[in-house]
């Protein structure tokens, strides 16, 4: 029924007891699949073991803006190979985070750019890891091509049942698709929809049921549902009512109901909208 659109079960701070333990406890979940993102060369490695390993999973590959200070070509040539492996779907999640600055911003950036062009190179979708450098990530994006029209010609259009990237005056069915996913959004909704009509896909994560998270629950009204998903980012960013604890993929099903109650819709249509979503941008076969 639910698909997470993003998940760490590669975290280098489990055991494979406990691993094993959270594969069993998603396949007695209401989960269909989870998508094991990368974060350095390792938890990549680990991510396409799981893809290959588990039914429900799959992988993307790629280095995180805090591990870019360990990065060099090898790796990246590494990462590239890893793409090759059966279910690796994306190239994820890189990016720029300006809030902690484990790894320098120059750094960040030429890792960030190098990580676009593989994916160019490779006609693959972009995982985005975004944190208090809105601006700059949205900048490079489009300098490296990401939203460019020969990238949305790889992949096809995507429904846009209300119109919203072509607005009343252009309504279509469709619209182009860039394959390029903001993952956990936080920004506001002018950047959303920005983003949504440049040809992007937002996701939403935990942070959506926080009491006073106002700013994400406007995106969510804002953006229609065809360029919505959701995710737990877990082990991190735990929703309501479980806020404190670790978390782990079978609780997207309450960030889902959440989205559900701010669109006034049925949990089950969300779910099911979601998962179609999340399928198309990661090219999984229904």
């Amino acid at each position: 029924m639910l698909f997470d659109s993003h998940a760490h079960i590669n975290n280098g701070g489990m055991t494979p007891e406990t691993r094993q333990a959270l594969a069993e406890a998603i396949e007695r979940s209401s989960l269909d699949y989870v998508m094991d993102i990368g974060f350095d060369l390792e938890s990549s490695r680990l991510a396409a073991e799981h893809a290959a390993r588990y039914s429900w999973c799959y992988a993307a590959v790629g280095c995180h803006p805090h591990d870019a200070k360990g990065m060099d070509d090898m790796q990246l040539a590494l990462i590239k190979g890893l793409t090759k492996k059966a279910k690796v779907m994306a190239i994820g999640e890189i990016g720029l985070d300006f809030h902690y600055d484990h790894s320098p911003r120059d750094v960040q950036r030429e890792w960030f750019r190098k990580q676009i062009r593989l994916a160019n190179e490779l006609k693959m979708p972009i995982v985005i890891h975004s944190r208090e450098a809105d601006q700059e990530v949205m900048d490079i994006l489009k300098e490296e091509g990401a939203f460019s029209d020969e990238r949305k010609s790889w992949f096809p259009k995507r429904p846009d049942t209300q119109g919203y990237v072509h607005g009343k005056g252009g309504k279509a069915p469709f619209c182009d698709d860039a394959r390029v996913l903001l993952h956990c959004f936080s920004g506001s909704k002018e950047l959303g929809s920005q983003y949504v009509k440049l040809g992007a896909t937002l996701s939403i994560a935990g942070p959506v049921t926080y009491k006073n998270n106002k700013k994400t629950v406007a995106v969510v009204e804002e953006i229609p549902m065809d360029f919505l998903l959701v995710e737990t980012d877990s082990p991190y960013l735990t929703p309501e009512p479980f806020r404190g604890k670790k978390n782990t993929p079978p609780m997207v099903e309450y960030t889902a109901r959440k989205v559900a109650e701010i669109k006034g819709m049925n949990f089950e249509d969300v779910a099911a909208i979601t998962k179609t979503n999340a399928m198309r941008f990661y090219g999984i076969a229904g």
